[in-house]
């Protein structure tokens, strides 16, 4: 098979890893751009700490969502470059990936903290979630094709 052909064989992938690369962009960007879910889930979670406090740790988790997002957005550019140049080792490259970003997104939604409460908001933590969603088509598209 051409280089060529397989490109063509591989755009639905394609199409799938670009929107997950783009979901992966608004998930992280969406935790700075309303500050006030985490400021009111650590609230609700820690009624004792001082506003100063929970501006602290606020600012801890969008560094971890914000490096999280970061790292996920290059196994994205990185799994569309080695789709791109047809390299045979994408697909297992992609369910890696999908199986890092399944435990971090598990994680994010049941690892509780010390309150007893779930250490990140809920809907940040199925905002992790929704990038799995292309990238688990993008697997289940490369079986099919293979």
């Amino acid at each position: 098979m051409t280089l060529e052909q397989q490109r063509s064989r591989n755009r639905p992938v394609l199409a799938a890893l670009c929107l997950g690369a783009a979901l992966t962009v608004l998930a992280t960007l969406f935790p700075f751009a309303d500050r006030a879910v985490l400021a009111d889930h650590l609230r609700a979670s820690y009624p004792g700490y001082a506003p100063g406090a929970i501006d602290a740790a606020v600012s801890a988790y969008l560094v971890i969502l914000a490096t999280v997002g970061a790292l996920g957005l290059v196994g994205w550019l990185g799994t569309i470059w080695a789709a791109r140049g047809g390299k045979r080792w994408t697909p297992w490259l992609a369910i890696g990936l999908l199986v890092t970003a399944l435990c971090i997104a598990a994680a994010g939604l049941t690892v509780r903290d010390v309150s007893g409460d779930v250490g990140l908001a809920p809907l940040l933590g199925w905002l992790l979630v929704l990038p799995c969603v292309p990238g688990a088509a993008a697997v289940v598209l490369w079986r099919k094709a293979g």
